[in-house]
């Protein structure tokens, strides 16, 4: 049992449970100001059973090509026994359960279609025959709306009505996360084209991808420029990832694997990019 849970916390990548919590966290603190019963159970909802069912069912249905990936097997993606298959998939599947019925019952039906098209994307990427994250290009924007979606989910579930700010901002956070799912393709190039899977990194080269990734990182700042202050600042904390990534914009498909050096220093970046993103909605909370 122990065994068991440890490979389940590993396979729901416990470093990226963060990325998902604290989107839908800081959107619905910002519009009701208070800490609620909704705060806390959407927040534990998308910290833990959403990324389980996220990467649960990827680890499964990616197992073949995991095997083939030196990255699996630690904090960037669980090798998981064979034998837990089937146990990963049930509790992928029946942890998130209560938490929807709950959400559900306390949301409007805006909430319920943004929670549906989150929870469809969180399948989708890795379940079989829909498999969006072998469709290059979809694998980015799907991946960016687990990200983005709960900040979505966050912002309709406490009734607030999106003005052209907050969509702004949506769009520059929806930007980050097609950049980052498509840098993050690049060292798995080799090991995806052995497992027989395609993607954005595997159909547009290495090379062409990490600048495409660059592109996206500097839309999304200056996306942020058109929002009320203190927006514009927040455009500035895309530099970290284009000075990440701005090494790798001319590898080769022999060195893909290199770029798992920047997507080290990546994960490790999302947290001070988050701490100083935190101390800008406490400014614009104060003001």
């Amino acid at each position: 049992m122990t065994e068991t849970l440890r490979q389940l916390t590993l396979s729901s990548r416990p470093l990226s449970w963060v990325n998902t919590a604290y989107p839908f966290a800081a959107a619905y603190v910002m519009v009701t100001r208070e800490v609620d019963v909704a705060l806390v159970v959407g927040t534990l909802f998308f910290l833990i059973p959403y990324n389980l069912l996220m990467y649960g069912i990827n680890d499964v249905f990616d197992y073949e090509s995991d095997l083939k990936n030196p990255r699996k097997g630690g904090v960037e993606g669980a090798l998981l026994d064979r034998r837990l298959h089937r146990t990963t998939l049930l509790a992928a599947t029946l942890l998130p359960v209560p938490f929807v019925v709950w959400l559900v019952a306390i949301g409007s039906p805006s909430s319920w279609l943004v929670l549906a098209g989150s929870l469809f994307a969180v399948v989708a990427y890795s379940a079989p025959r829909l498999r969006f994250k072998e469709r290059p290009v979809l694998d980015s924007l799907t991946s960016s709306t687990h990200f983005a979606s709960p900040a979505l989910y966050g912002l309709v579930l406490a009734g607030e009505p999106i003005g052209r700010g907050t969509w702004l901002i949506l769009a520059a956070f929806f930007l980050w996360g097609v950049a980052s799912q498509a840098f993050g393709a690049v060292q798995d190039v080799k090991a995806d084209r052995e497992g027989g899977i395609s993607s954005i990194a595997t159909v547009l080269g290495p090379r062409t991808t990490v600048r495409f990734a660059l592109a996206c990182y500097l839309a999304a700042g200056l996306l942020m420029i058109a929002v009320p202050w203190p927006g514009p600042l927040a455009g500035l904390l895309v530099l970290p990832y284009v000075v990440l990534c701005w090494p790798y914009r001319s590898v080769s498909e022999a060195e893909a694997e290199t770029a798992n050096r920047g997507w080290r220093q990546f994960l490790g970046a999302n947290y001070v990019v988050g701490f100083l993103v935190t101390m800008l909605l406490i400014w614009t909370a104060l003001t």
